[in-house]
């Protein structure tokens, strides 16, 4: 499976949840599925869904799933230990491993080379690292989250990218929309 079938599959657990989607091709895959006021697309900053994820999840109590990929997580490592010093049982980091850099055109990461996510953030500090493989994501995901425990899923994948416009939505009525979401 790529990302965009993992997501699909995905949508109905994550609809009722806060959603912080990765930068590109991530955020515009989730808008093509489900867009939804609950979905906060990232469309300038690549590698902070986690940390924004994490501090949404410590200023309230709904279960928030941040989406990230390998190469994303790569580029911000400093979020690991933040995210293991800083517990909150209801965020899910969701790492969408397939060894590359999507939206740039598919190019390796460490991730898809030597380099375990899963030991990385272990090696941080996280308690609760699962490992799965793309076919179940969605079981895995609905564990994490009924488990009320902060959890780090990184789901193993194929590289892959489905052909699909750019976001146009405003990016302020996404984050008015969605901290309205957040509000209610």
């Amino acid at each position: 499976m790529i990302r965009s079938e993992i997501l699909r599959e995905i949508a109905p657990i994550l609809n009722p949840h806060l959603v912080v989607c990765n930068i590109g091709l991530p955020s515009q895959e989730l808008h093509m599925i489900d867009d939804n006021e609950r979905n906060f697309y990232m469309l300038g900053t690549m590698g902070l869904s986690s940390s924004i994820g994490l501090g949404l999840a410590l200023a309230q109590d709904k279960t928030v799933i941040s989406i990230d990929g390998d190469g994303s997580v790569l580029t911000n490592l400093g979020t690991l230990p933040t995210i293991a010093n800083n517990v909150a049982d209801n965020y899910i980091l969701m790492i969408i491993d397939n060894g590359s850099y999507g939206s740039t055109g598919d190019q390796p990461t460490y991730a898809g080379k030597k380099t375990k996510l899963e030991n990385v953030a272990a090696a941080c500090g996280c308690e609760n690292v699962v490992t799965c493989q793309d076919v179940d994501a969605g079981k895995a995901l609905q564990a994490a989250i009924d488990s009320k425990q902060m959890t780090i899923l990184v789901v193993k994948c194929d590289s892959g990218n489905i052909k699909l416009p750019v976001i146009t939505k405003d990016p302020v009525v996404i984050r008015d929309r969605f901290m309205t979401a957040v509000a209610s």
